[in-house]
């Protein structure tokens, strides 16, 4: 057993599951004096808990969200001469309510405007604290570097909406091929050979291009950027799914002790930084079906300024991949081998690949898929918190295969 697990164990304060449910203001403090990490992240964790007690999720219907959405049109557009049209919900991911919309509006330079739009906004709780306004600043940045949706607005504390919102443009495309079987937010996606070959290229340079973009010359104002040549930007990641873990789970998990500690124990040093995407993978980007063109990179909710090997060792792991079609390798989130996703990406970014950081995000993304699965899943589900119950309940299972996984690596390095 390592030392920092023997430290963590000496720590008094350790919560009680009844203070998962319903925490006082001194745990929440707790809690955050022995995580810290990114202030916004600290902001959303800490709203999550303080909120937690609270109602449970209730049924927010279109008639209710149009209205919502009008009250900040009011506000927001130059006119008030507008119409909201064929509201209706959205489909896909695994923590979000979304609904599309077009709206029609009068504006004084362009005349008449008609938009398809997107509307983004909370659970009471989500599966995974994010902020809104984080993904608003993002994909604002990144307009004219990589395809993302053009961000209209953001209602950054539910100033109009029931929970905090943001609106962005609709995109045409695809998140799988239409003949793919559905699979629980995006795991093992079957592109088929003849995509691949197009989209593999694609998904390699654009996580180039996001790697490589220029953080300093951004407005990035809700990011907190990590020292170079210290850990710090490790820890962060490790302190804020250390921290779900605490909050939301509902039993010990040894493993999880031991893999915090080995952790803790191999922060890497960061070597340039970086724009973290966070969840790069098959299932979060959007295609032409007929061309094989990627049309918008989405879910940039986790995003962050730091490591890249966070991305690379997420975009390989194995949940997201699936077997050859001869078995001989493991397709990286799909569409190509991992190792010659390294050797392109390499290319095409000019970055190097440190097989010794990839182990360490690799270990840390499996850490942070068991908090989520067997943490955040369960603990939302119980609750009765968000409208995805159904599907946070069946992805507890994922957590168990994750587990199985984190065991099998960390054997490798202890």
């Amino acid at each position: 057993m390592s030392a920092t697990i023997q430290r963590d164990r000496q720590i008094p304060g350790l919560i009680a599951d009844s203070d998962r449910d319903e925490p006082t203001p001194d745990v929440i403090e707790g809690i955050r004096a022995r995580f810290p990490t990114e202030t916004e992240y600290d902001r959303m964790l800490t709203r999550k808990m303080e909120r937690r007690a609270g109602q449970g999720y209730r049924s927010f219907d279109l008639d209710l969200l149009t209205a919502a959405l009008e009250n900040m049109l009011r506000d927001v557009l130059p006119s008030s001469r507008f119409e909201v049209r064929n509201a209706r919900w959205l489909t896909g991911g695994a923590s979000k309510i979304q609904m599309g919309f077009t709206l029609r509006y009068d504006d004084s330079v362009a005349g008449e405007v008609t938009e398809d739009l997107v509307l983004r906004m909370e659970p009471p709780e989500s599966l995974n604290a994010t902020s809104r306004m984080r993904e608003f600043e993002v994909i604002n940045a990144l307009a004219g570097t990589v395809p993302v949706p053009t961000v209209r607005w953001v209602d950054e504390d539910g100033r109009w909406f029931p929970e905090p919102a943001l609106v962005y443009t609709w995109v045409h495309g695809s998140a799988k091929p239409s003949r793919a079987q559905s699979r629980i937010a995006g795991i093992g996606i079957n592109f088929g050979p003849e995509l691949r070959e197009v989209l593999a290229p694609q998904f390699v340079d654009l996580l180039a291009r996001i790697h490589t973009f220029d953080v300093m010359a951004a407005k990035l104002d809700h990011y907190e950027k990590p020292a170079v040549a210290g850990t710090e930007s490790a820890l962060w990641q490790l302190n804020r799914a250390r921290r779900v873990w605490e909050e939301d789970r509902g039993e010990d998990f040894p493993l999880l002790d031991v893999a915090a500690g080995w952790l803790e124990d191999n922060l890497p040093v960061l070597d340039r930084v970086s724009l973290v995407h966070g969840d790069y993978r098959g299932g979060n980007f959007l295609f032409d079906e007929n061309t094989g063109s990627v049309t918008a990179i989405l879910d940039w909710e986790r995003s962050f300024l730091g490591d890249r090997h966070r991305d690379l060792a997420w975009a390989t792991l194995y949940p997201f991949g699936h077997p050859s079609e001869d078995g001989s390798e493991l397709l990286a989130t799909g569409l190509l081998p991992t190792a010659v996703f390294f050797e392109m990406y390499e290319q095409a970014s000019g970055l190097t690949v440190d097989p010794e950081k990839l182990t360490f995000y690799r270990i840390l993304n499996e850490y942070q898929s068991v908090v989520t699965a067997l943490g955040s899943a369960y603990r939302v589900s119980k609750l009765g918190k968000t409208h995805r119950d159904v599907l946070l309940t069946g992805l507890e299972a994922t957590g168990y295969l994750m587990a199985h996984q984190l065991g099998q690596d960390l054997e490798e390095v202890l």
